[in-house]
């Protein structure tokens, strides 16, 4: 029932409750406090009108007592038991007729009426007197009945004072959260005018709202962020496969007027070929990019050994592909420790020295040396690849990492790359919890990737 209310009406409802539970123990020991005053009074007034009839008693004990004056109610016995003096009401008289006379306070009910009766023993030489006095607490019952009835409205007027103030003050405390609402719902439908900057309205105060607000900004940040990269990603790949695809559409276009010439039918379907190898590179690329984002990361752990086996196979198909321009590929091995191990599978750190090896080659001069190195270090490993190419313009190297990003930012060529593989190897290092670095040294392009052991 409450979970369908608004949090205002929940968060007053709720303090109305507290405030109703501390409102009825404060009334209901006020009251109490108050009665109790009330009775002392009266037993103090009670006892006053025993003190003369003591005093006189212990001057002549063998004498008798004068009557009291009108409207006060008290009995007095002498030694022998006889009552001397009795104005107390019937009741009160049988209550006080086999009881054992002594210094008490106690109360009884006569018709509805309570009294408040002391007694009192006074001792002489011929015996003990017994004196007691009774005072009725009807005034006070009155003066309570009254106190009540002012302290029940009162309470039910301080309640719906203080619901008022908790609604209030629930209000003025959520007001951010509803302006927080209203700019989210512009957000959502884009029919904000933008002035706003695109996020949610931060309050001047350091308080949980302001941190939530802060919070959710950084989220629609990251978000926005995210979606703008999936678009260009989109965009990217979208233009890229253009160029592969509308190329293929020709070869095959050109193989059917080629069907009587074999050498030429022959030259088209390798044309085709190398567009299809291309559209598949760049088609698993993307794909090993997505999934690396996506938090699942490579298959890993390997051992230093593995992937010294994995990176032996990575020479040997670099010097398969450098015989094409004459470029030899070198390589260089520091491996202390074979059995640690690190977050990386062999098919994923394959797949990182391959696009290292295959850039550093297309880099290079024909003639030109690529040199592959793996170091193991205290705190894990560093790879290496070096190239004597002509380096790679500062200017691009903070953008080197993006995806489809060439120094030349030719998106038509054919012999460029699809921009993808430093991206990937990138993505790959950071599953790892490694980093990846680009620098020009004196001869060429020098990457860096370290992996730390797990």
């Amino acid at each position: 029932m409450l979970s369908r209310l608004t949090i205002r009406a929940r968060i007053t409802i709720g303090s109305v409750l507290i405030a109703a539970v501390i409102f009825a123990i404060a009334v209901i020991a006020m009251r109490a406090e108050l009665a109790s005053i009330l009775t002392d009074a009266n037993a103090t007034l009670a006892g006053n009108d025993l003190t003369s009839y003591a005093t006189e008693i212990l001057a002549n004990p063998s004498g008798s007592v004068d009557n009291p004056g009108a409207g006060i109610l008290i009995m007095v016995r002498d030694a022998n038991g006889t009552a001397q003096v009795d104005t107390l009401p019937h009741e009160i008289q049988d209550a006080l007729e086999h009881r054992q006379a002594s210094n008490e306070q106690f109360t009884t009910t006569v018709d509805d009426t309570t009294f408040v009766v002391v007694g009192l023993v006074v001792a002489t030489p011929i015996g003990d007197w017994s004196l007691w006095a009774a005072r009725s607490q009807a005034a006070s019952d009155l003066a309570l009945r009254g106190l009540d009835t002012a302290l029940i409205v009162g309470a039910f007027v301080l309640l719906a004072l203080f619901g008022l103030a908790s609604w209030s003050l629930a209000a003025a405390a959520l007001r951010p959260v509803e302006r927080m609402r209203r700019t989210a719902e512009v957000l959502s439908t884009g029919t904000g005018s933008g002035n706003d900057g695109g996020v949610l309205p931060v309050g001047e105060a350091r308080d949980e709202i302001s941190e939530l607000a802060r919070t959710l900004n950084a989220f629609l940040d990251r978000v926005r962020r995210a979606t703008e990269r999936e678009k260009q990603m989109v965009s990217d790949a979208a233009h890229e496969l253009r160029t592969p695809l509308a190329a293929l559409k020709t070869q095959l276009e050109l193989a059917h007027d080629d069907f009587g010439d074999s050498d030429a039918l022959a030259a088209q379907v390798v044309g085709a070929e190398a567009s299809v190898d291309r559209l598949s590179s760049l088609a698993t690329n993307l794909l090993e990019l997505s999934r690396l984002e996506s938090d699942h990361g490579p298959s890993g752990p390997s051992s230093a050994d593995h992937l010294v086996t994995e990176l032996m196979g990575c020479i040997d198909r670099g010097r398969m592909l450098g015989l094409a321009t004459g470029t030899e590929v070198a390589f260089a091995l520091d491996i202390s420790d074979g059995d640690a191990r690190f977050a990386l599978s062999t098919d994923s750190f394959g797949r990182m020295v391959d696009n290292l090896i295959s850039n550093a080659i297309a880099a290079v001069k024909t003639g030109g040396t690529v040199t592959a190195s793996l170091q193991q270090g205290a705190a894990g490993l560093t790879l290496e690849v070096v190239d004597d190419g002509p380096g790679m313009p500062e200017s691009f190297i903070p953008h080197a990492f993006d995806r489809f990003s060439r120094p030349d930012d030719s998106r038509t060529s054919s012999t460029g790359g699809s921009g993808l593989g430093l991206s990937l190897v990138l993505a790959i290092a950071r599953a790892a919890g490694g980093t990846v670095a680009l620098r020009n040294g004196d001869h060429g392009l020098i990457a860096t990737v370290t992996v730390p052991k797990m």
